[in-house]
């Protein structure tokens, strides 16, 4: 099939950023003004995004993978603590559990909506385990009145990675404002861009404060915290071992620029999806999304799972064969605990089975608002031309 013409002539990749003249018109304003470091623009885009969620602060770091670290700091996980998450997931929502010297915990997904599944969650939990890490995969929130009645049950802190998921509902409510502490990310893939950056929500005073201090370095200038009152004005004090994980009013004017367009860009999503949906949902070779009624996935990817027993070719033989039609197909996510970093450390195949049978048999595709409707036509062309010729 590779001698067959390409559906398009140019390369369609999964995901990318849609940046106008606004957004470069906020940049070029900080680039000539006072700040290029953390300064205004940082704390407007905080409360921007506070509000759009309905939480009552936020807090922004260089990248979601500190903000997720920032938010084990801030939840208290150490030496030995279990934070119980899913292997279907980038690395990052559990490696952020080792950098507190804390345990990850793999519990299997739900096998319609691949999100972390409740009941698997109640059977990993030990007197040792101090936090959850669901992951709002793809968007689609996780069953979040399940989870946090498992957390209130057991005293322990619900860090929900929403990575995916901003402007995603659950029951009517913005997801942002459910969990103990909420992280967004704004990679160039995600539903807003600050170029790399993150940022966590809560409703929490104390862990809000806790987040302030660990992003730069634990160091305060606030009176009331300071141990040494007597000093002069110049003063502060580094009182824990924090990280310089500030992000700059540079990504912050772009975030702000973003954040104005969020609706736009979610709806553009929803729709691409819907056509996919459509074109796809008769197709005995594969399956489409499953979506939960009372939620509202915001569609940060859209993957389609293989019946490869209806297929000749294997899923990487498919893969390949989209990626030369110029479809820019990617697979998400490698089950963490299958990573060789993770094999070293005694995380063994076969622990979650839903997850691992899934990753065999899925392909992401193309979706992001900069699509045109002939590219997700495209698309869809592509995958039924390569399915067509597969089908046995």
């Amino acid at each position: 099939m590779g001698n067959f013409k390409p559906v398009r002539d140019s390369y369609l990749p999964y995901g990318r950023q849609w940046i106008d003249e606004e957004d470069v018109e906020a940049v070029i304003r900080v680039l000539r003004g006072e700040h290029l470091t953390t300064g205004p623009y940082v704390s407007e885009f905080e409360t921007a995004v506070a509000n759009y969620v309905g939480a009552k602060y936020a807090v922004s770091f260089s990248n979601g993978t500190a903000a997720l670290h920032g938010a084990c700091f801030a939840a208290g996980i150490g030496d030995g603590d279990e934070v119980i998450t899913t292997p279907m997931t980038f690395a990052a929502s559990a490696n952020c559990i080792l950098y507190q010297r804390g345990k990850p915990v793999f519990a299997d997904i739900d096998n319609k909506t691949y999100n972390i599944d409740p009941v698997e969650i109640e059977k990993k939990i030990t007197s040792r385990t101090k936090a959850i890490i669901p992951v709002d995969f793809t968007g689609q929130p996780v069953a979040l009145d399940e989870i946090i009645s498992i957390a209130k049950k057991h005293n322990i802190v619900v860090i929900e990675d929403g990575a995916h998921a901003l402007g995603a509902t659950y029951k009517e409510k913005r997801i942002g404002c459910i969990s103990d502490m909420t992280m967004f990310s704004f990679h160039p893939v995600k539903h807003i861009t600050t170029g790399e950056g993150g940022i966590i929500t809560t409703n929490n005073k104390d862990y809000y404060e806790k987040l302030l201090q660990f992003r730069s370095h634990g160091i305060t200038r606030d009176k009331i915290k300071l141990n040494d009152i007597e000093q002069g004005p110049w003063y502060y004090e580094m009182q824990f071992l924090g990280y310089n994980y500030r992000m700059t009013d540079i990504q912050a004017s772009l975030g702000i620029s973003q954040l104005k367009k969020i609706d736009k860009f979610v709806n553009f999503r929803k729709k691409y999806a819907s056509i996919y949906n459509e074109a796809f949902k008769d197709i005995d070779e594969i399956k489409i999304p499953y979506q939960n009624k009372d939620r509202s996935s915001s569609w940060h990817l859209y993957i389609i799972r293989l019946d490869l027993e209806k297929l000749r070719g294997s899923r990487k033989e498919i893969f390949e064969t989209l990626q030369k039609q110029n479809i820019g197909v990617n697979v998400h996510y490698i089950p963490v605990h299958l990573h060789p970093y993770y094999t070293k450390c005694g995380y063994q195949r076969g622990i979650c089975p839903n997850a691992e049978k899934l990753y065999e048999e899925i392909i992401t595709l193309p979706l992001f608002p900069a699509m045109t409707e002939d590219d997700v036509n495209d698309v869809i062309s592509a995958v039924n031309k390569v399915l067509i010729y597969n089908r046995k």
